[in-house]
């Protein structure tokens, strides 16, 4: 197999089997047939599709790009895409994780998701169809009647057909209650949908034989806001009862985006009933749509963190080996020796200063996504308070794992570009590329800000006694507890009072929503989302400590200097762990402290923006 650029398997086998203990799910009678050289296949077989078929086409499908052709309105994806999906459905990573019933292969989310951010590290753009398509047929899979399930699901896992979502209009993009799209019941229980979709991922493309839209609409006589919405199954092109392809259904492209990144993902304009003849199945019950939407939309912002996540892991993996090569000025300790000769830029303070932040960001985000996909397992498997816990968490960390991973996966990506210097800012290198695909991870699927107001007023202050915060807390202090006498105190000191002044910020939002501050709540929403995102971080290095330090102690001992060099260097194992333990180190000693300056701005109470108005910024004239 060829070098992976893309992502560090050790650590993914790290976090997954060490700090996680994934493999304890083959006790569990679903997951019986499955062990822990089963798991590693899927693993392994992953990293070689995203290394041989998907990251080929990173560069390649950027350039080509989407192209819509107007005539007969159909949208060609970059060609370069379609051998590499073929291979990636082959492998049966479109229904790795769906029961067998479906043609999967019924593998634990955890598993899944970490054989799904070597692909998103490969090529996320590449990954949105396959995505999308998952995602549209889980919800069938949950709220479609039998006959549905038995007509969609099958065909969309195998990637014989797609799937979108299709919620965003011209004037209902953050606020979904405000659509416009029409559904009509007609006398055999269909209904006829009207009305535009913008901004919808995979919404046509030359790949699938058919395309299936879930699509968001009202109900004609249905009450305004998002109460009166409900759902529909619109597919492409109409199925018969033999499965097979009918006539062309009355939606169609009306053109695609040109955007700064994520070229080779077409983002379409998408009209229904252009004609009065489009044709949509009511999926689940009548105004239930924002519900049934929230089941993919939840799931879909999980998988958008990973997809920032995977960025960032290729932007620091790319940046560790250009710095491990690239000879530039002499080592500072020479630099008054006239004779001194070159050394690689990553034996540069500041440059290892860059690289040890993007590593701790990359492996903290790591265990943070792995946790979180795990819970959601876990969700589903366990019972009673157990199972109540761990949908507790996933509730308060999504959004956490969304915005966080998402933004930090835009200044990774450029202190990735800052290692590069000049060649980063240049498209013969692939960072420039990254950079550009990272930031609309920050902004589709819920705006950050959109995650932020969601964490502060339903996952914490309107969650009954703050439920999803008190398990995390009680998660957090379990794993101080077990750091006492591994980690040393000055870790664990921190992570004690980060805690606390933590409470001290919920506390005191609490008493603004008694009192009705709610600009209050909403202008410090994001702040407090940011911070938060720290608090995580922190614990998930803590923890991180907890295993790895032994293991770094065993295996290095007290060796110093020039001797440990040497050791470092023979032994992987040796350099693993030590790299692991001084990441972490390094973000709860030198990254988690600047958390406490967050918190504190947000316990001063300044309410400049409450203040603010139209007036006093710089377009106050403009109409």
């Amino acid at each position: 197999m060829a070098l992976n650029p893309l992502v560090d398997t050790r650590d993914v086998r790290f976090a997954l089997f060490e700090a996680l203990e994934v493999e304890s799910l083959t006790k569990i009678p679903k997951y019986s047939a499955f062990s822990r050289d089963d798991f590693d296949s899927f693993i392994d077989l992953a990293e070689t599709i995203a290394v041989e078929q998907l990251y080929p086409t990173f560069a390649e499908g950027d350039k080509q790009g989407c192209t819509y052709v107007p005539e007969t309105k159909e949208v060609k994806i970059p060609p370069c895409y379609k051998p590499a999906l073929d291979k990636f459905y082959e492998a049966g990573f479109g229904g790795i994780d769906v029961p067998e019933e479906w043609g999967g292969m019924g593998v634990p989310q955890a598993i899944t998701w970490a054989c799904n951010e070597f692909l998103c590290a490969a090529n996320y753009p590449l990954m949105m169809y396959p995505g999308l398509t998952h995602g549209a047929a889980e919800l069938i899979e949950v709220f479609g009647t039998e006959e549905q399930k038995k007509t969609y699901l099958a065909k969309m896992f195998s990637g014989e057909w797609g799937g979108t979502m299709c919620l965003t209009e011209p004037d209902a993009g953050s606020d979904v209650g405000a659509l416009k799209t029409k559904a009509v019941k007609q006398a055999d229980g269909t209904f006829l949908i009207t009305g535009q979709k913008i901004f919808i991922s995979s919404g046509e493309n030359d790949y699938y034989k058919n395309n299936i839209h879930p699509v968001l609409a009202r109900i004609e006589g249905d009450p305004p806001g998002t109460k009166g919405i409900s759902i529909f199954i619109v597919p492409k092109f109409m199925v018969n009862k033999d499965g097979s392809l009918g006539e062309r259904n009355d939606v169609v492209c009306a053109g695609i985006e040109h955007k700064m990144g994520i070229k080779g993902s077409a983002t379409c304009t998408l009209s229904f009933g252009d004609n009065g003849k489009c044709v949509g199945y009511l999926l689940g019950e009548e105004r239930k749509g924002m519900k049934i939407m929230f089941q993919m939309m939840n799931f879909a912002r999980m998988g958008v963190g990973m997809q920032g996540q995977g960025l960032a892991s290729a932007a620091y993996m790319h940046a560790v080996t250009y710095a491990r090569n690239r000879l530039q000025g002499v080592h500072v300790t020479q630099m008054l020796n006239p004779e001194a000769k070159s050394v690689t830029i990553s034996q540069h303070p500041d440059v290892k200063r860059m690289l040890l932040w993007m590593k701790s960001h990359v492996e903290g985000q790591r265990m943070l996504c792995y946790y979180l996909y795990l819970n959601y397992e876990l969700e589903h498997l366990l019972e009673g308070d157990k199972a109540k816990e761990s949908q507790a968490l996933v509730e308060i960390l999504t959004p956490i794992e969304k915005s966080g991973c998402s933004d930090k996966a835009t200044e990774i990506a450029g202190e990735a570009m800052q290692v590069y210097g000049g060649y980063g800012f240049c498209g013969e290198y692939p960072i420039e590329q990254m950079m550009r695909n990272a930031k609309i991870t920050a902004i589709y699927e819920g705006t950050n800000g959109i995650q932020s107001m969601d964490l502060t007023m339903r996952k914490i202050l309107m969650n009954k006694e703050q439920y999803n915060y008190s398990v995390m807390k009680q998660r957090m202090m379990e794993t101080v507890q077990k750091s006492k006498g591994i980690v040393e105190d000055k870790y664990i000191e921190l992570m004690e009072k980060g805690i606390k002044k933590l409470d001290e910020v919920i506390e005191m939002m609490k008493g603004q929503m008694a009192s009705g501050k709610f600009l209050h709540l909403f202008m410090n929403a994001t702040p407090l989302q940011q911070a938060m995102y720290m608090l995580v971080m922190a614990w998930m290095h803590l923890w991180i400590l907890v295993v790895a330090q032994p293991k770094m102690k065993e295996l290095v001992g007290d060796t110093k200097g020039a001797d440990r060099d040497k050791l470092l260097k023979e032994n992987a194992e040796a350099a693993f762990y030590s790299g692991k333990v001084l990441s972490s180190q390094f973000y709860l000693g030198a990254e988690f402290p600047k958390y406490f300056g967050k918190i504190d701005a947000l316990l001063q109470g300044e309410s400049a923006i409450i203040k603010a108005s139209d007036e006093i910024f710089t377009g106050a004239l403009a109409e």
